[in-house]
C-alpha cells in the first residue's frame, strides 16, 4: 500500500472510526445511566417501560436497527439521516441497553444498609443515587465498561455497510484498488487492536480514580503491561504497612 492509498483512504478512515466510537459510546453511556437508574425505580410502570426498552434493544440486531435508520425511516416518516448519525443512534442504542443492565446490576449491589442510611438522613431518591448510590457503584461498573467499549469499537465496522467511509470501509477500497487482502486485513486488525489497547488503558485509569475516590486500593496490574511490572507495594489493609506483591498476580 502506497503512502498516497493511506494519505487520502486510510487516515480519514481511523479518523471516523474514533468519531463513531466517541459519539456512540457518549450515547450509549447516557442512555445506560438513565435505563439503569429507572429500572430500580419503584414504580412498577417506570420499571417495566425501562425494562422493555432493555429487552428490545438487547433482541435486535444492531446491523438490522441500523439499515432500519437509513432505509425504512425516511420511508416511514419522511426523515433521511445522515450514514454517520445512523450509525452512531444504532450503535448507541443498542449498547446503550446493554450498559443499563450494568448500571442496574452495580446498584443493586450496593449495600442496603447505605440506603438506609440514606433515608435515615432524610435524603431524597435523587440525592441518594448522587450521594451514596452512584459513588460506590461506579468502581465497579468500569470493568464492563471497559468491555463494552471495546465491542463498540469492533461494531463500528458495521457502518461500513451505509456507506460510512470508516476504517473498514477505507481497507476495502484499497483492496480494490490493489488487489492485496491479507495485508491490507492485517494492518486492519492491528489498527483494531491499538485503538481496543489504548481504551483499555484509558478505562484502567479511571477504575483507579473511581476506586482511589472511595478509599479502596487500586486494582493489581493485569493485562499485556500488567505482567511486565516488577514488584510493587501495597497497603495492608489491617496494619496499613507497605507490603511486596507479586509481579503480574493478586497484590
Amino acid at each position: 500500500m502506497t503512502w498516497g492509498l493511506w494519505e487520502s483512504y486510510m487516515l480519514p478512515g481511523i479518523w471516523i472510526t474514533i468519531q463513531v466510537t466517541v459519539y456512540s459510546a457518549a450515547l450509549a453511556a447516557a442512555v445506560s445511566f438513565v435505563v439503569g437508574v429507572l429500572r430500580t425505580s419503584p414504580l412498577w410502570i417506570v420499571r417495566f417501560l425501562s425494562g422493555a426498552y432493555f429487552e428490545i434493544f438487547r433482541g435486535a440486531s444492531a446491523l438490522v436497527f441500523m439499515f432500519w435508520l437509513f432505509f425504512a425511516l425516511p420511508i416511514a416518516f419522511g426523515w433521511q439521516l445522515v450514514p454517520m448519525w445512523a450509525g452512531v443512534l444504532a450503535l448507541g442504542l443498542t449498547y446503550g441497553a446493554y450498559g443499563s443492565e450494568v448500571v442496574r446490576g452495580a446498584l443493586a449491589a450496593v449495600s442496603p444498609a447505605q440506603r438506609e442510611a440514606g433515608i435515615a438522613l432524610s435524603f431524597t431518591r435523587m440525592q441518594r443515587l448522587r450521594r451514596i448510590e452512584l459513588p460506590q457503584a461506579w468502581p465497579e461498573m468500569v470493568p464492563p465498561f471497559n468491555n463494552l467499549a471495546i465491542e463498540l469499537l469492533k461494531g463500528t465496522a458495521l457502518v461500513s455497510v451505509i456507506s460510512v467511509a470508516d476504517m473498514t470501509f477505507a481497507a476495502n477500497l484499497i483492496r480494490f484498488t490493489t488487489n492485496e487482502s491479507a495485508p491490507i486485513y492485517t494492518l486492519l486488525l492491528v489498527m483494531y487492536f491499538v485503538l481496543a489497547f489504548l481504551i483499555t488503558r484509558a478505562m484502567r485509569l479511571v477504575e483507579r480514580k473511581a476506586k482511589a475516590g472511595i478509599g479502596q486500593a487500586p486494582p493489581p496490574g493485569t493485562g499485556l503491561l500488567g505482567g511486565l511490572r516488577r514488584r510493587t507495594k501495597t497497603a495492608d489493609p489491617v496494619t496499613g504497612t507497605a507490603t511486596a506483591g507479586t509481579p503480574g498476580g493478586n497484590q
